[in-house]
């Protein structure tokens, strides 16, 4: 059951789960998801006589996360650096009533596990609060991509000076066609920028249509199948959640159904791909390029093959940290977002934003991890 009215302002306790800034967080206050900043709510929470504990340990047994998780209320981790809430980890978290992902993405909890667990435990993400941010990184990544530009810089950045190498795989995205995996509010976003660049077609696949007027605003067309937009698509972008359906979605066999040549562009979740096929389509030259900023685990470890692997005929490899949903901007919006469910939860109101709610009072609230899903 949760929390009552009549029980409103009962001390908690808080766990968060942040990544570490050090020195940065320190020179830019505004890094609001790191441990030192503590999406800056310790003040706030600590004035209303509530406990918050913040750490970026969260692997193996004996880490603070699992040792602070027994007795926390609520948790708070971030989709840059997740405190996996796995089905053995809820059992465990006898006093356990709220999970909140402070951005976007909340595939780090077993969410069956959780409608199940304490009568129900709340999972609630900030949701459109770095939806730009992620479609800004994904336009920035195809263009890196296409135009061949950190070869060329590397290459710079060596000494060297070699124009035909650097061209000889850099092309314009004007007249490419460019593809979408889910057209949400990211994958809109993504094709309404895409516009301005006169691509030949812009493609989506997703299990619910956009309106006819809203394609047409846009001047994109829906592709039946996942198989038919790949073998069409210059570029492809990947924007559907992590879940059942779309876990290793892009294995070896998908991935060969895709145009020789073409890049592929990641955002969403790194284990919808599958790391080694798409490193071999590297290698072999089907794909020309992959770039992203996603990766599973997280963070990668320093041996991920996706850090180095590259198209040996010169094709670009374009990978960051998991980067594009945590600019400034995004930060003070999901850290604001963040306070206002916890101060939803805290009040007893329980007035939270309907589209923030993944998981609630013991069953799925929202679409985005049932109906709507990409089916291959």
């Amino acid at each position: 059951m949760h929390q009552s009215h009549g029980q409103e302002r009962v001390p908690v306790k808080v766990l968060a789960v942040l990544y570490d800034g050090g020195i940065h967080a320190e020179q830019v206050p505004e890094l609001l998801g790191t441990t030192e900043n503590e999406l800056g709510i310790r003040k706030w929470l600590e004035d209303q006589g509530h406990t918050l504990v913040t750490t970026s340990d969260k692997d193996g047994e004996n880490s603070t996360f699992d040792k602070e998780l027994v007795d926390a209320d609520i948790i708070i981790t971030t989709p840059f650096h997740p405190g996996y809430l796995t089905a053995e980890r809820l059992a465990k978290a006898k006093k356990l009533k709220l999970a909140i992902t402070a951005g976007i993405g909340s595939d780090h909890v077993d969410l069956d596990a959780a409608n199940k667990t304490n009568g129900g435990i709340t999972v609630a993400e900030v949701t459109g609060s770095n939806v730009v941010s992620v479609a800004e990184h994904v336009i920035m990544t195809i263009l890196v991509l296409v135009r061949n530009f950190v070869p060329a810089h590397e290459m710079v950045e060596q000494g060297r000076w070699d124009v035909a190498e650097a061209a000889k795989n850099e092309f314009d995205l004007e007249g490419k066609v460019v593809g979408t995996v889910a057209v949400g509010r990211i994958g809109e976003r993504v094709l309404r920028r895409l516009r301005a660049f006169d691509c030949k077609e812009l493609l989506y696949y997703d299990y619910q249509p956009l309106s006819a007027e809203k394609e047409k605003e846009i001047g994109c067309r829906r592709v039946d199948t996942l198989e038919e937009m790949l073998a069409q698509c210059d570029v492809v972008t990947i924007n559907c959640p992590l879940h059942e359906k779309t876990r290793g979605l892009f294995n070896k066999d998908l991935i060969a159904k895709m145009k020789p040549g073409s890049w592929l562009v990641n955002t969403a979740r790194g284990a919808i791909v599958v790391k080694e096929d798409v490193a071999a389509a590297l290698k072999s030259g089907h794909l020309r390029g992959y770039g992203g900023d996603v990766w599973f685990p997280q963070p990668a470890p320093a041996d991920h093959v996706l850090r180095t692997a590259k198209n040996p005929f010169g094709g670009g490899n374009a990978m960051v940290p998991h980067m594009s949903g945590t600019s400034i901007d995004a930060q003070i919006r999901y850290a604001a977002g963040t306070k206002a469910i916890l101060e939803s939860y805290l009040s007893g109101k329980r007035d939270y934003r309907p589209e923030d709610l993944i998981v609630y009072a013991g069953d799925y609230a929202t679409r985005s991890y049932g109906e709507r899903v990409v089916k291959n």
